[in-house]
Formats: structure tokens, sequence, C-alpha cells
């Protein structure tokens, strides 16, 4: 063992292959295949297909030169080939496996630019209709987990507006906040998690981590721009062994590759709409020998739906990959956003239901500066190991200025300080996957193992801002030195993971798939608080300065288990269940203000979640479903309770003020079904020749939750935050010739906003903080045609222009009711060059 970690050693540092067998790998097998791809027109090699292997779930990556090489164990008859690369009609081939070495020319037919728009979208459905990821991508192993593919390249949706209710119409049991015009930020939970900045998964773009601090505040305040995605995955809780201990799972968006087949390639997008909207999206790509590129950049600018709700946003990135030979290459990343938001305000109920547009905030500013890089190194050693090596880091910063009293209603005072807090966000981390297939008493098998380390030096800034009307991000403190919510804290956190996981192939179609991670966790809080007490006329009397330090650390062991079982090609059972784990944030243990405490005994959340289903396609349906249960321990929250502090005699006694308590509510449990159905109904051609295509798709999660334990009074029984029991997004898609289309409908039930259960109250007209969001329904249409290297987009979101709310927020966009916007126009022009 010893002189194959040292093999294993040498390989990474010298970039060669081991001059010994890798953990056991049997000699080269009798069975061999190479085959030869080339454009069908010109003879060209196709350098960037793939081919998936059905019999041994193999995937193989083409050299510069179109060439594929797989091995085979002998007694293998006959293998199932799908052949597939970017721009290029999919194939399947079935190969007789008569010889020890054989070769196979295969010519693959270009989707040229003379296709329809039907026919060019209808291929991207075919290989879309593969809505899972395979058992093993690259270095990750998803086998009996349930995983959900959005390719962008199928859909005909608000592309430019990032407009979430329709890229993920087909994602079961997702809650989304609606709380801006231009998708400048996702805000997605499910399975009752918290939507805000989708913190409750673990949110990744090619691989890497692009949130604040993925322990210590996971919230997601950079989103890419659907226009230069490729594919968004979805994997639920049983993600947690590989991509950390969220509950939600995984997110990861997968952005476009450089064009391989050319130099230089231009896309060019622009598109206006209503409330003053305007998105400028325009990408270069291509490769220069053994170099690789794809950049964009991205400007956004809008008025709003609301008074005092402008925004504007400029994003750019990079992509450079350098092929160090065939078996290894270099990437390099960088990302970067600023933008720039008026915030409009949070509205009370009574506020909404006469005037969803109202907003009496005009100095409410929020922004964003985002730095990501990453550089990745992928190696190959042989067809059965692949490593990858990702070093990544942040650079950001969001500042947030204004006026935000629990008290909605009232009115801002022009003169006064507003309250301004600023978040500076500096993380580095590496992660290193190892993924290796062998053979195991006759059978396939294949293992995982991982580590990763993370490094974050973040802080928190609470204090006066200034007075004025505009984005002043300055701390005012010699302007108010008696502004009662000051703080200042630094949080250094740690984290240590190992993971791993095994495929362990009983037969042919039965696999169980084990898994562990390993956490070190260290979230440290050090800073203090002002507290400053004022007699009846506003007079500040006495003030005090209190040290806030607090120190979390842990070890901790996950497990998880998922089983597949595949009767036939077409149809897959699958089951997992794995421990989840959410750590206390900075948010979680920092006091922001004297009428905020936190509990002196906060800890951890943990629970489990599970899937049971079945997934499958036949003739023109395809079709998911399945059961699921989360069992969510010391769920953290906020309560209203009145304040104690010990008098003289050591008891404790009332102030008469009441606070917001930060802490654990209590257990829970939640359970539901899941249902995904797509039926092609209609794919043919006219008389004529037109190809045309009907397609239907219902999206169905039905939720139940109760809290089952709490030490808080009024608790144990009612149902969770942020669950409707019906979520249900429906539409259709359809095509003729060059046009495309969709209409989509999403409904989603009441649900509560926190854990008392406190019903709506529509004449409230103080806070709006605290309610039912009621049920509500919103239809949205695209249209799309296609002339050469011309595209004409346009579409209506909110078509029946309902008035809804989707948020009730507690700080920042709000506090209060944030309306979702009415009906709204979009109309876009492509060049593709």
């Amino acid at each position: 063992m010893a002189y194959k970690l040292l093999s294993l050693a040498l390989t990474v540092v010298l970039g060669t292959c081991p001059p010994g067998p890798l953990f056991g790998q049997s000699a080269p097998q009798p069975s061999s295949l190479l085959l030869r791809l080339t454009d069908g027109d010109q003879g060209a090699p196709v350098a960037t297909a793939e081919v998936y292997v059905d019999e041994t779930a193999a995937l193989y990556a083409a050299d510069r030169s179109g060439r594929v090489r797989m091995q085979f164990d002998a007694g293998l008859a006959e293998v199932n080939l799908t052949i597939f690369a970017e721009g290029y009609t999919t194939l399947r081939r079935q190969v007789t496996l008569t010889e020890t070495s054989q070769e196979l020319a295969v010519a693959m037919t270009k989707l040229s630019q003379n296709l329809s728009a039907v026919t060019v979208v209808a291929e991207g459905q075919r290989r879309f209709a593969l809505n899972r990821l395979r058992a093993v991508e690259g270095t990750a192993i998803y086998a009996g987990k349930k995983t959900e593919v959005v390719r962008l390249e199928a859909l005909t949706v608000n592309l430019a507006s990032n407009q979430a209710r329709q890229l993920y119409g087909e994602v079961s049991g997702l809650n989304i906040y609606e709380s801006d015009d231009a998708g400048l930020q996702l805000s997605i939970g499910g399975r009752g998690l918290d939507p805000n900045r989708t913190a409750s998964f673990n949110t990744r773009q090619n691989g890497y981590d692009i949130s604040a601090d993925v322990l210590g505040y996971p919230e997601s305040y950079y989103t890419p721009p659907a226009e230069a995605l490729r594919e968004i995955q979805v994997v639920r809780g049983a993600a947690s062994l590989q991509y950390g201990t969220q509950f939600g799972g995984l997110i990861n968006f997968v952005f476009r590759k450089p064009e391989r087949e050319r130099a230089f390639s231009l896309t060019s997008r622009q598109t206006v709409g209503s409330f003053g909207l305007f998105t400028s999206f325009n990408s270069v790509s291509g490769t220069v020998g053994k170099l690789g590129y794809y950049g964009y950049y991205n400007y956004k600018r809008g008025d709003g739906f609301r008074p005092n709700s402008g925004f504007s946003a400029h994003n750019a990135y990079l992509h450079l990959d350098y092929r160090l030979s065939e078996r290894s290459s270099l990437s390099l990343e960088y990302t970067y956003l600023d933008y720039l938001a008026q915030q409009a305000g949070g509205l009370t109920d009574a506020q909404f239901y006469a005037d969803p547009s109202f907003s009496n905030r005009s100095r409410n500013w929020f922004a964003v500066d985002w730095q990501l890089l990453n550089l990745r190194w992928d190696q190959r050693w042989g067809d059965r190991t692949n490593f990858s090596l990702n070093l990544f880091g942040l650079d950001a910063a969001r500042s947030a200025v204004g006026f935000r009293t629990n008290r909605v209603s009232q009115t801002d005072d022009p003169t006064a300080p507003r309250d301004l807090l600023v978040g500076n966000f500096e993380n580095w981390g590496a992660e290193a996957r190892l993924l290796h297939r062998y053979k195991l008493a006759a059978q396939s098998a294949v293992f995982l193992l991982g580590a990763k380390l993370y490094r974050a030096n973040n802080s928190a800034l609470q204090g006066p801002g200034t007075a004025a009307e505009d984005a002043d991000f300055s701390l005012a403190l010699d302007r108010f030195p008696a502004y009662p919510n000051q703080s200042s804290f630094t949080f250094p956190n740690r984290n240590l993971a190992l993971f791993g996981e095994h495929i362990f192939y009983l037969n042919d179609k039965l696999s169980i798939t084990p898994g562990a991670r390993y956490e070190y966790i260290r979230t440290e809080s050090a800073g203090s608080f002002r507290r400053i007490d004022f007699d009846l006329a506003g007079n500040p009397i006495r003030e005090e300065d209190f040290a806030d330090d607090r120190i979390f650390e842990r070890n901790l062991l996950l497990v998880g288990l998922g089983l597949s079982y595949r009767p036939s090609e077409s149809t897959e059972f699958f089951a997992n269940a794995s421990q989840n784990y959410r750590s206390v944030t900075f948010n979680d243990i920092r006091t922001v203000n004297p009428s905020f405490q936190v509990d002196p005994d906060i800890s951890d959340e943990r629970g489990w979640t599970a899937d049971l289903g079945l997934r499958g396609e036949a003739k023109r349906l395809a079709y998911t479903l399945n059961v699921f249960g989360l069992r969510y321990n010391d769920r953290l929250g906020e309560v209203l309770q009145p304040e104690v502090q010990l008098n003289a005699d050591g008891m404790e006694v009332e102030t008469g003020r009441i606070i917001r308590l930060r802490g654990n509510i209590g257990s829970a449990l939640i359970y539901g079904l899941e249902s995904l159905v797509e039926w092609k109904a209609l794919d043919a051609r006219s008389k004529g020749g037109t190809p045309y295509t009907l397609t239907a798709f219902a999206n169905t999660s039905l939720t139940r939750s109760e809290y089952t334990a709490s030490e808080i009074a009024g608790v144990v029984g009612k149902e969770v935050e942020f669950i409707p029991l019906l979520n249900l997004r429906s539409g259709l898609r359809f095509g003729y010739g060059d046009l495309l289309g969709s209409l989509q409908f999403s409904y989603l039930s009441d649900q509560f906003t926190d854990a008392s259960n406190a019903p709506q109250d529509r004449r409230d007209n103080q806070s709006g903080i605290v309610g039912v969001i009621p049920a509500y329904g919103v239809a949205d249409l695209s249209l799309s045609y296609r002339w050469k290297a011309f595209t004409l987009e346009g579409g209506i979101t909110n078509l029946t222009d309902n008035s809804y709310f989707t948020r009730r927020a507690t700080g920042y966009p709000g506090p209060g009711i944030i309306p979702s916007a009415p009906r709204a126009f979009y109309l876009g022009v492509e060049i593709r060059l």
C-alpha cells in the first residue's frame, strides 16, 4: 500500500502515469475498442465528443484527434454507446465485441444553421430526457441520489431576467422568493427550508463554492446569468456527503464551454422590458491551439415596478483552459459582479391590499461587490482513475443602508441617521477528489475519496449611516454618537472535511452506495455591541459596551446510503438516506442591537433526509415519482418574547421591553410526495416537411410538516414555516418550424412564516412581518423566432396581472411584505456569429 500511495504522489508531482498498478487495478482486459469520431461534412476530428457506455456507466472523452479508447472485461459480448458533442446530433450505437482489439469510425452530423428551431430544440430535449446525472460524472458520484438537471438549451423562457419560476419549473418542490425584476439574487428553498438567498443549499458554479461563507454565512448574493449557463444541477439532501452539510443539498451552475471547433465566436443579446428594464449580454468563445476561452460581460439596469427600486449591475466572467496533454488540463476562472439597488422597503398587510406599488422608503440602498477566482487541475491516469483539484477564493463585500424599523408603517424621518450594515468576506479553500474504477468479485466498482480545506476571515459592522438620500455607505459615528444599533465583529472560521463514497454493483441491475463525511468546524465570533438607554425625552442617559465573543468548535461524522435498481435501461428505482447538519452561522450568534438577544445555549441543527422513488421513460412519457422525509432537530429561528433580567436579589424580572430572541425553536418532521410527468404529445412534420412539437409537463409537490418538540410555548403541533401544502408548476412547450414557445403556470397554497403559525390580518397597519403568505397563482408566456443567425424573443410575465407576494422580510429588503411584480413585457434580439 505504501508503494501505491508513493506511486500516486509521484504521479501528482510529475504528471506521469504510475509505474505500476494503481489500487489493485487489473491488467488490461482482452476486449478493447477505439472510436474515431469525425465531422460528417468536413472530415475533421470532433474533439469535444463524449461517449457514455450503458453497461459500465463509464464516460469517456475524446482526445484532440477525436479518438476515444475503451477497454472492456472478457465475457462482455456487446456494449451500447451514446455519443454526443455540442453542436452535433446525438448518436446511439450498439457494438458487438468480437475481437481483442477493434476500431470503429463514426461520422457525426452537425446541427447546421439551416435546421429549424424545432429540430435543434428537439435534439436538446432528447438529451434533456436524461434529466438526471449519471451514476458517475467526472470526479463525483450520484448513484442512488435524487438529481435534477435543467438544460437551458431546451427551454424557451425569460433568460435575460433570470426568471427563477420559469427556469426551475420542472424542479420539484422549490419555494421561490421573488424580490427583484432582473434575477440579481436567487432565493430558493425546498422541503421547508428558508429560501432567503438560497442559504439552505450548497451553491456552486462549475463545482466550486460561490456563497459568502460556506458554513459561517452561506448566503448567495451573486447569481450567474442564465444566458451564460449550459445547465443547472440540483442534488437533494444526500449531497451532504460530498458537498457539505446543508439540508437542502447542492445547486451547481454549469457554464457554457469554449467552442472547440472555432477560433472565435460571438453571441450578443439585447433585451428591453417593462419598468425601464434593459439587459445586454455579450460573450466570446473559441479555441486557439491548446488554449480554450469563454467570457462574457452582462449589464442590467431598471427602474422597478415600485418607486425607489431602481438598480444597475455589471457582471463579467472569464474562463481559460489549457490542455497540458491528452490526459491533463488546467483551467482558470475569474468572476466579477458589482451592483447597486435602491430598495423600496416592505409593506404592511393594509398597505399591500390598498396599493402594492406603494413605497414609503426613499433612503434605502443595497450594494454588492463580488470577486471569485478558481484554479482547477484535471488529470486522468489511464481509463479508470480521475483526479481533480480546485483552488478557489472570494474577495467580496455587501453594504446596506436605510431605515428598517419593525414598525413598517412608520414614516422615515429624512433628518435622522440611517442604519448601516457592512460585511466583508475574504475566504479561500481547496478541494481535491480522486475517483477510481476497478473490479471486485467480477463486478464493477467505483470509489471516490476527497478532502476540503476552507478558511474564512469575515467581518461585520453596524452603526449610524448618514442622513442623506443617496447611496452613501460611510459610517457617520462622529455625527450620531448616540445611535442605538452599534456593533463590530470579526468571524475567523475554519473547516476541514474528508469524504468518501463507494458504488458496489451487486449485479447488472442493482447497486449500493455507502458514504461518509467527517467535518471539523470552528465557528468564531469576536466583537462587541453597544447598549444605550434613553429617558422619556429621548436623551441618552446610559451607555455600555458589551463584549460578545463566542467559539463553537466541533467534530462530526455524517453517514449515508444509496440504492439503485434498474430493471431496464429506461427505468430506475432509487432510494437514499443521509445525515444532515447545519452549523450555527455568525448571523445566528451576532447581537445586532439591544432589542435582539442570542440564546446562550444556541446549538447547531442536526437531522436526516431520505428519498424513495421511481423514474424512467415510456415511449413519449418521462416521469419521476418519489416520497421523501426530513427530520429537522434543533431548528433555528426567532421568536418575540418579554426581556428578562436579574434584579438585585438575583431574581428574574421582566423589564417591560419585547425582544427578538434567536435560538433553537424545536424539532420538526417534514414529509411529502413529489412527482414530475412530461408528455411529448406531438413530434412530427407537416405535409410540407415543417417539424412541429408539443410537450406538456406537470410538476407537483405535496408536503406536510409538524413541530414535534419545543421548549417554547405554543410551537409543538404547529406547521413548519415556508411549506405550502401544494406546490404545482405545469406548462406547455411548443414549436413549429423556427417558432418556439412556452406557457407555464405556477400555484402555491398558503404557507406560514413563523413557528407560531400566526394568521394573516389584512387590517394590520403596523408590521407586515408575521402572518400567512396567501395562496397565489401566476402564468408566464414566452416566444422566440429564429432567422439565420438572428433570434427574436419576447414574452409576458404574470400574464393575468395577479397581485400577490412571496415573502415577509424581517430585514432587508424590508422589513414587511415584499410585493411581486405585476404583468410585464419583454422583447429581445440575439445574434450569433
